[in-house]
């Protein structure tokens, strides 16, 4: 089947909750995403296969030129098959498209080779601080 990739697609928080649970390996939450998105997002990319949401990818931004990358998460069944590397790829061309200079992305140090070799992000000094 065909995956297509959507910015700011329409889903329904239960597909979303689904899919964040399948793919992050925790029960089902009852996060109202549509909210949560809208409030605090530049926008999102959803992608599809069969009518069916098998992956997501938040860009939040700091309303000027920093985008930031969160929750992307790709179905068990469907990884492997880059659909991660194009929601990216997406999630970059859409914050370049309305004048985002950066893009960010902090993760596991098991994502390191997604994150640096296949989607193109360069190393950086960062910090954190556990709230």
């Amino acid at each position: 089947m065909t995956i297509t990739y959507e910015w700011r697609g329409d889903f329904d928080n239960a597909s979303l909750n689904a899919l964040h649970a399948d793919g992050f390996g925790h029960p089902v939450a009852q996060t109202d995403w549509r909210t949560r998105l809208e409030r605090h997002s530049l926008g999102w990319v959803c992608a599809w296969e069969g009518g069916s949401l098998i992956g997501f990818v938040n860009v939040v931004w700091d309303g000027g030129t920093h985008a930031f990358v969160l929750d992307t998460v790709v179905a068990p069944h469907c990884r492997a098959r880059r659909v991660g590397t194009a929601l990216i790829a997406t999630a970059a061309e859409e914050a370049r498209a309305a004048t985002c200079e950066w893009l960010h992305v902090d993760f596991e140090e098991h994502l390191r080779s997604f994150y640096f070799d296949a989607c193109g992000f360069e190393k950086t000094t960062a910090g954190l601080i556990a709230l």
